[in-house]
């Protein structure tokens, strides 16, 4: 009967250990997870046949066919990308900007973009294009 006691007693493991390693580990992740800022709105962007993924890109501006500028989920006017971008910039110092401009988007709405983003001192500016056949 004692030695069936003692068996039991030995076989408890003790979990707090694992749980400690289990709450340091989701502090880690938490801490080292990079927030994507969405544009708030979905663009048709259009496909290249070069296209490739970009693994950094914390900075969105989105370009609607009809010429509106969305960042952070709210529509901006252009003269505000170079302020907004200033300021997501100063939080994500390491991003580079993304342009997601529709394919039905006006060119001269494009280039202003990228103008002010420039002025706001970012020269890593990428066009995000869907992988694909080129036309």
């Amino acid at each position: 009967m004692k030695r069936a006691l003692r068996a039991s007693d030995e076989s408890d493991l003790d979990l707090t250990p694992m749980l400690d390693v289990v709450f340091i580990l989701l502090i880690f992740f938490i801490v080292t997870t990079s927030f994507i800022k969405e544009t708030g709105i979905s663009v048709n962007r259009p496909s290249a046949a070069t296209a490739e993924k970009q693994a950094k890109g914390n900075i969105l501006v989105a370009i609607r066919p009809n010429g509106e500028i969305w960042m952070d989920n709210r529509h901006i006017d252009v003269r505000a990308v170079r302020a907004n971008v200033q300021r997501l910039r100063a939080q994500f110092p390491e991003s580079s900007v993304i342009v997601q401009s529709d394919r039905e988007a006006k060119t001269d709405v494009l280039i202003q973009v990228m103008d002010q983003i420039r002025l706001a001192g970012v020269s890593n500016i990428s066009i995000a294009a869907a992988k694909g056949s080129a036309r």
